[in-house]
């Protein structure tokens, strides 16, 4: 089997949030049964690999990285059309939850590696344009000139330190991370929060229904972005003048996780290199180990005491 060909299988997130909305009724659920119902269990079910193979050339890779960037607004588009066609109800709101989860855990990979390539590429353009669906337009500013700078310091907003619970973080993290956008690039981060304002006002002008079923699937895919940012630093705290190194950043190398997150788990060596496309990151043995993959923790990280006392029984001493 090709080394990239398991990586299709993170296009079923996307695929499956538009066949709900589509559908309707209970199906409108269906990515939300999938990533917090059998997900989890897949992260234990295909255990871990630490294997990484060399690839001369990230083609196909590549291809699905950004069938992922091109699903994002097309499973928005589908959902904001589909609130005004039959109206607000349950399901509705199910959907913009489901588009929610799928924006996140697509848009994630697709605006945190995409983002790192040459500015006002197609690659970036899509980068921004998948933040564009999600209000997060400031995110590529902030990581690329704040995050990617400071962390796992104290000064770095999206790095928690042990024992900040999920919720508090996710309040705390954004509101710090737009100061900490618009101190690196005011312009640009006045220019997208413009873009944004028009935005919501075009769709409140069209239907405000449709203007609450996307801020609805917006707010979920930002706080499944800013959990994947509170995992990959909780509790690694380096100093000011201290060298950022892969033991600075949390590695998980659930098969499962790393097929549907096009190997987004592998974060120290994103840190080491952001250069690097994602299909050539490498596990690091001086990393710590994440006990599950990113679905299971997520279950973890919503009881704030036991994810507290589970990653601090995986920090050693020395650390």
């Amino acid at each position: 089997m090709q080394r990239w060909a398991p990586h299709l299988l993170g296009l079923v997130t996307p695929l499956v949030a538009i066949f709900g909305v589509i559908m309707g009724g209970w199906w409108s659920a269906s990515v939300i049964v999938l990533l917090l119902g059998l997900y989890p269990l897949l992260d234990i079910l295909f255990g871990d690999d630490a294997s990484v193979g060399r690839v001369n050339k990230g083609r196909a890779f590549d291809i699905i990285l950004h069938l992922h960037g091109l699903l994002v607004p097309i499973a928005v588009m589908i959902l904001l059309w589909q609130i005004h066609v039959t109206g607000w109800n349950q399901f509705m709101a199910l959907g913009a939850v489901s588009i929610g989860f799928s924006s996140g855990a697509s848009g994630i990979v697709t605006a945190h590696e995409l983002g790192h390539r040459r500015p006002r590429s197609f690659s970036w353009w899509l980068a921004r344009l998948d933040l564009l669906c999600v209000m997060y337009l400031h995110f590529t500013v902030e990581h690329n000139h704040t995050h990617h700078k400071h962390w796992a310091r104290d000064v770095d907003p999206t790095s928690s330190p042990m024992g900040r619970g999920l919720y508090t973080h996710v309040i705390r993290t954004v509101p710090l991370q737009i100061v900490g956008a618009w101190r690196a690039r005011p312009v640009d981060t006045r220019r997208s929060f413009a873009i944004e304002g028009l935005l919501v006002f075009g769709l409140f002008m069209f239907n405000p229904t449709v203007l609450a079923g996307f801020l609805l699937q917006a707010g979920f895919a930002v706080f499944i972005l800013e959990y994947v940012n509170y995992l990959q630093h909780h509790g690694l705290r380096r100093g000011d003048e201290e060298r950022g190194t892969a033991a600075h950043s949390w590695e998980s190398r659930s098969r499962w996780s790393r097929w549907t997150l096009l190997e987004l788990p592998l974060h120290p060596a994103h840190h080491l290199k952001s250069s690097m496309p994602y299909y050539g990151l490498e596990t690091h043995d001086d990393a710590p180990r994440l006990p599950f993959g990113y679905y299971m923790m997520f279950w973890l990280a919503l009881i704030p005491p036991l994810f507290s006392r589970v990653m601090a029984a995986r920090i050693s001493p020395s650390e």
